[in-house]
C-alpha cells in the first residue's frame, strides 16, 4: 500500500507506521495521487517543508521541518492549527489566503512560540503554497519555512550598537555616557533598571555611578556591598564571570534578601576586570521572573565592554582638561600620555579585530582540511601504484604545511587549544637543543643556562617548543655570518605594571639572545605585528612573532623584545609557574583495530566531514552511527541506540558539541567523549572528563585520540 512511498529518513518511515485511518486522511492506500505526490516531494526535499491537506489541515512533514518545531510534541497527523495553536491568530489570515488559492511569501515573520517549556519569540521566512487537484480544486497547501531567529537578532544588534555609537560618538563627558548607555540599553530590552558602577579600592564597595530606571521602577541606592549579596555572588564576579538570576529562587538567603529589598527579581551583571582585578560593574534588572535569552547576553556583554572603553578614554580626556586647567606646566606631558592611550587604544582594537578575522578563516580552513587530509589519507592506504602514492604524499604532505600555518593563525588569535601542564623548562630546552643545533647549522654557537631549581611552568610543552623553535630559526636569519644564540631562564617577581600585559606576581622569564644585526626602531615597532616580515617574498609567513605572543598570552605571561641595529636581539617570554607535579611523557598509544566492534555515535552537522570521519573510524574497527545534529544524536539515544562512545563536533547549530555531552553523560555518567573542534573558545573547566581533538586530523591521529578517551573511561 506503501510501494509509492520510496523515501528515506525518520519521518518517511513515521509515514509509513502511521494509524492514518484514525484521521481526516483515511488509510493511507486510498490516498489520492495528488497527496501521493505532494507528500513524496516533499519528504525527497532537503529543505523544510510540510504538507497541510484537507479542511483540517492535518500536517504532514519531513525530516528538515523538525528542527522548526523545537520541543513540541509530534505534529504528524495533527491538524495544523493545534501544532501551531500559540501562534495559530496570526497564522490564519496567511493560511487562508493560500487556500484561496493565492501563494503567499512573507519573511522574518515574527511569532512567539512554546519551546524549552516557555514562550519564546521566533521569525520564519516561508511561502504557503496552495495544492491543488487534477480540477484545479485547493485541496491543501504546501509550507516551506526556514527559520531566520538568528538574522533578525544578529541585524537587531547590529542597529543597537550602531545607534549606541552614533548617540554617544560625541559625548566626552563620563556620567553622560553612562546616562546614555543605560537608558537605551534599558529601554531597548524593555527592563526595569539598567546600571553602571565603579568598584572601591577594597574590592567589596562599589558606587553606582549611572544608572537609568523604567518609569514605573524605583531607583536604587548608590552605595552598595558585594558581600552582601552573599559569598558565591562576590566571588563569582571576582573571578570575571557575568551573573545571571532568572529568579530569585536558589539563591543563598543573603542574596535573596537583599535582591528582594532592592525590588530585583531577575538580573543579568556583568564584571569588568582589570590586571586581575574587579574594576566595574554593569547589570540590567527586572521586577518580575525572566529568563534571559542569549540575545540579551550577547548584548550585554558587548554593550558593557564598549561603554568601559568610552567612559575609560572620557575619564582619560576629563582628566587631561583638568590638568591643563590647573597645572598648565603638565599640559603637555598629559597631552602625550593620552595620544599614547589613545593609539594604543587604537592599536589594540586593531590587533583585536586581525585576530577575530584570522581565528575565523583558521576556523573555516580547519573545517575544510578535515576532509581533505582524512579522505587523502584513506585513498593513500588503498593505493598500490608507487607513482600514485607519491602523488597522494606530496599533497597530504601541503595539506600538512597547510595544517601548521592555520595553527599558527589560531595561536596569534588566541583560539588554539592549548594543553598546559606542569614542565620543567631545563628539560623541555635541553630535549630540544638537537633540533634547534640542526635548523641552526654549524656556524651558530648555541649555550643555554637554564638552572634545574627552576619551579616548573604551566605551560603546553609542544606549543613552547614550536615558540622557542621559531625564535631560534628568526635568530638564525640575524646571523648570516654566524654568530651565538643564548638561551636562558631566570625567576622573576613582577610588580603591576611593569611588564605590559601582565599582572604582578612570580614568574620565570624565558630569554633568547642573538649576537645579529638586530632591529632599527621602524622595524621593532612593527615586528610583533601579524604578518609582517623582513624577509623576501615566500620566505615567511610574518607569524613567528606574533604566534610567540599568541601563545604566551594565552598561557597567562606576556613577551617584550629588545633589540639595537648591528649588536643583537633579546625576546623575553614571561610564564606562570606551577606547584603542580611534572607528569612524565606518556608512553606512546598504540594505535591498533579494535578488538571487538564497539558502537560508536558521532554527531557532526558538516556532512563532507561526518562521511571522511566515519570511514575512519571503520577501518579502525569501529560500528558507527551517524547524526547531523544534537537533536538528531538525541533521538538515536532515546529510540534506543546503544553507544559505547560519543564522537561530536563542537561548533554545530542548534547545540554545540559540550552541551550534546553533558547532557548525555546525564543519561550515561560513565560514556567516554571526543570533542573535535576547529579552534578552541573551550577552557580546560568546560573540557574536564572530556577528550578533545583537534581539526584537521589523520586517521592514526583520531585513533590515538580515541583510544585515550576509551582507556581513561
Amino acid at each position: 500500500m506503501t510501494e509509492w512511498l520510496q523515501a528515506g529518513g525518520e519521518m518517511a518511515e513515521r509515514i509509513r507506521r502511521y494509524d492514518w485511518a484514525s484521521t481526516a486522511l483515511g488509510p493511507i492506500a486510498d490516498w489520492p495521487e495528488v497527496l501521493r505526490t505532494t507528500v513524496s516531494l516533499c519528504l525527497d526535499s532537503s529543505f523544510p517543508q510540510a504538507v497541510m491537506w484537507g479542511e483540517e489541515l492535518v500536517t504532514l512533514h519531513n525530516d528538515a521541518f523538525a528542527p522548526i518545531l523545537g520541543s513540541k510534541p509530534s505534529a504528524l497527523g495533527v491538524p495544523f492549527g493545534e501544532v501551531w495553536q500559540e501562534a495559530w491568530d496570526e497564522i490564519r489570515p496567511i493560511a487562508e489566503q493560500a487556500l484561496a488559492g493565492k501563494a503567499t511569501y512573507i519573511e522574518h515573520f515574527p511569532l512567539v512560540i512554546q519551546r524549552r517549556g516557555a514562550p519564546e519569540q521566533a521569525w520564519f521566512t516561508f511561502c504557503y503554497s496552495p495544492i491543488r487537484d487534477g480540477s484545479g480544486r485547493v485541496v491543501g497547501m504546501l509550507d516551506t519555512v526556514t527559520e531566520t531567529t538568528e538574522t533578525v537578532l544578529a541585524n537587531r544588534k547590529l542597529g543597537f550598537l550602531d545607534a549606541l555609537s552614533r548617540a554617544t560618538a560625541s559625548v566626552t563627558d563620563p556620567e553622560a555616557v553612562m546616562a546614555i548607555t543605560t537608558r537605551l540599553l534599558g529601554e531597548h530590552l524593555q527592563l526595569s533598571n539598567c546600571a553602571y558602577a565603579d568598584m572601591d579600592a577594597d574590592q567589596n564597595g562599589f558606587t553606582v555611578q549611572g544608572e537609568w530606571a523604567a518609569p514605573h521602577a524605583v531607583h536604587l541606592p548608590r552605595r552598595h556591598r558585594l558581600s552582601d549579596f552573599g559569598a558565591a555572588v562576590a566571588a563569582r564576579l571576582h573571578a570575571g564571570q557575568p551573573l545571571q538570576v532568572n529568579d530569585l529562587d536558589g539563591l543563598e538567603p543573603a542574596a535573596a534578601a537583599t535582591f528582594q529589598a532592592l525590588g530585583i527579581t531577575a538580573t543579568l551583571c556583568m564584571p569588568l576586570v582589570k590586571d586581575g582585578r574587579l574594576t566595574a560593574l554593569m547589570a540590567v534588572h527586572d521586577q518580575t521572573p525572566r529568563p534571559w535569552s542569549d540575545y540579551e547576553q550577547a548584548l550585554v556583554c558587548d554593550v558593557t565592554q564598549r561603554c568601559w572603553a568610552h567612559i575609560e578614554r572620557a575619564r582619560a580626556e576629563l582628566k587631561v582638561r583638568e590638568l591643563k586647567a590647573c597645572l598648565e606646566e603638565r599640559v603637555e606631558l598629559m597631552v602625550a600620555q593620552y595620544k599614547a592611550e589613545v593609539i594604543e587604544h587604537h592599536e589594540t582594537r586593531k590587533m583585536e579585530t586581525i585576530g577575530q578575522l584570522s581565528g575565523g578563516i583558521a576556523h573555516d580552513f580547519n573545517n575544510l582540511l578535515t576532509p581533505i587530509m582524512g579522505t587523502l589519507d584513506l585513498i593513500r592506504r588503498r593505493l598500490q601504484d608507487p607513482r600514485s602514492q607519491a602523488l597522494v604524499d606530496g599533497a597530504l604532505h601541503a595539506a600538512e604545511r597547510a595544517r601548521v600555518l592555520v595553527g599558527r593563525l589560531l595561536t596569534f588569535a588566541r583560539r588554539q587549544h592549548l594543553n598546559p601542564q606542569a614542565v620543567r623548562l631545563d628539560a623541555l630546552v635541553s630535549g630540544m637543543q638537537e633540533l634547534v643545533a640542526r635548523s641552526l647549522g654549524p656556524r651558530i654557537r648555541i649555550e643555554t643556562h637554564i638552572s634545574p631549581q627552576l619551579p616548573a611552568l604551566m605551560v603546553d610543552p609542544h606549543q613552547l617548543e614550536l615558540a622557542i623553535l621559531n625564535l631560534a630559526v628568526n635568530a638564525r636569519d640575524a646571523m648570516q655570518e654566524g654568530g651565538r644564540l643564548d638561551i636562558s631562564a631566570k625567576l622573576t617577581d613582577i610588580p603591576s605594571g611593569l611588564v605590559k600585559g601582565l599582572i604582578a606576581g612570580r614568574y620565570v622569564c624565558l630569554m633568547v639572545t642573538d649576537n645579529g644585526c638586530g632591529m632599527d626602531e621602524s622595524t621593532l615597532k612593527h615586528c610583533m605585528d601579524p604578518f609582517f616580515s623582513t624577509k623576501g617574498v615566500g620566505q615567511g609567513t610574518g607569524l613567528g612573532l606574533s604566534t610567540v605572543q599568541g601563545l604566551a598570552m594565552q598561557s597567562g605571561g606576556a613577551i617584550s623584545i629588545a633589540s639595537q641595529e648591528g649588536k643583537g636581539t633579546q625576546v623575553s617570554i614571561w610564564l606562570p609557574i606551577t606547584e603542580a607535579p611534572v607528569v612524565e611523557d606518556e608512553a606512546c598509544v598504540d594505535l591498533r583495530i579494535s578488538s571487538r566492534p564497539l558502537q560508536l555515535l558521532l554527531v557532526d552537522d558538516d556532512e563532507m566531514a561526518r562521511n571522511t570521519t566515519a570511514m575512519q573510524l571503520h577501518e579502525l574497527g569501529y560500528r558507527i552511527a551517524e547524526a547531523g545534529s544534537a537533536a538528531a544524536a538525541m533521538r538515536l539515544i532515546v529510540d534506543g541506540l546503544v553507544v559505547d562512545a560519543l564522537i561530536t563536533d563542537q561548533i554545530m547549530p542548534g547545540k554545540a558539541g559540550i552541551e550534546l555531552a553533558r547532557e548525555l553523560r546525564g543519561l550515561l555518567p560513565q560514556l567516554p567523549v571526543l570533542i573535535i573542534t576547529g579552534y578552541s573558545a573551550l577552557t580546560p573547566a568546560q573540557l574536564q572528563g572530556f577528550g578533545v581533538l583537534a581539526k584537521p586530523f589523520r586517521r592514526a591521529e583520531l585513533g590515538a585520540a580515541l583510544a585515550r578517551v576509551l582507556e581513561a573511561s
